[in-house]
């Protein structure tokens, strides 16, 4: 099983529907179905629990599924996006950017902060611990 067969379930992926086919008419020029274009695959992630030695392998998977269900529930399909952004806003300066980067770095900040909450909801202390999220 690998990740995306993990975190996205065969009902949430759209199936395809078949109608009968009509004959074109003369005024109408063929297209392709609009639907079949606008359907990306998500973009695959992986999140690690890091510096946390106390959890059992099990605990520590649930506190990495917890975190990347949240992270998906505030940002959508947009993780890789908003992480990119938040990257390139530590490393650049507020002028060198867009607005709608800073916004999406900002998104990041905020849903990171919710998700870390989450994850760490059941395992105790944890000082020096963290979420890494990393672009397949």
């Amino acid at each position: 099983m690998n990740q995306a067969e993990l975190f996205y379930r065969a009902a949430e992926m759209p199936v395809p529907v078949f109608s009968k086919p009509s004959a074109p008419s003369q005024a109408e020029p063929l297209q392709a179905e609009a639907d079949e274009a606008e359907i990306a695959p998500p973009t695959l992630y992986i999140v690690r629990l890091a510096d946390y030695a106390h959890a059992a392998p099990d605990a520590t998977r649930m506190a990495e599924q917890r975190f990347r269900r949240e992270i998906d529930k505030q940002l959508g399909g947009e993780v890789i996006a908003a992480l990119r952004a938040f990257q390139n806003a530590s490393e650049s300066s507020e002028s060198d950017l867009a607005k709608q980067e800073l916004a999406l770095a900002r998104r990041w900040a905020k849903a990171y902060d919710a998700a870390k909450t989450t994850g760490f909801r059941d395992l105790g202390e944890t000082d020096e611990a963290y979420f890494e999220v990393r672009p397949l």
